[in-house]
């Protein structure tokens, strides 16, 4: 009988944004959920992230954003995924995100973005639906 993957998540703190509670918070629930999480820190560049993503082999990116960054992070971020050749990779935003940018950040293709109202369901259930490890 063979063992089901784990799917594999960075989560990441990007820029200045120096309070990562969400963060840890997210990064408990996901690997409680059965994920494997690997957790970058504060304050990272996003090269720093996309290298770790490659050598860390995740299924999915997630950033914890608070600082109102999120539009020009997602941007950077998203073109350095295609860059590196990892742009079929989920990436998914989460932290104070005004509801106006919401569609803003769908079309520059974040997967999705999960505010503080977002429930631990919706974030595992998105997760888990878009990855595939058969």
């Amino acid at each position: 009988m063979s063992e089901e993957k784990k799917i594999r998540i960075l989560m990441a703190k990007v820029g200045l944004d120096g309070h990562d509670k969400g963060a840890l918070l997210v990064t408990n629930m996901l690997r409680d959920a059965g994920m494997e999480v690997i957790y970058t820190g504060l304050r990272r560049k996003v090269l720093q992230c996309i290298n770790t993503a490659i050598q860390e082999d995740v299924d999915v990116i997630g950033l914890s954003i608070l600082s109102g960054a999120h539009l020009k992070v997602a941007t950077q971020m998203i073109s350095k995924m295609k860059e590196n050749n990892i742009g079929d990779k989920p990436l998914i935003i989460g932290g104070v995100i005004p509801d106006e940018d919401i569609p803003k950040l769908k079309e520059i293709g974040v997967a999705e973005i999960f505010t503080q109202s977002s429930t631990n369901e919706e974030i595992i259930g998105f997760i888990k639906s878009s990855v595939n490890h058969s």
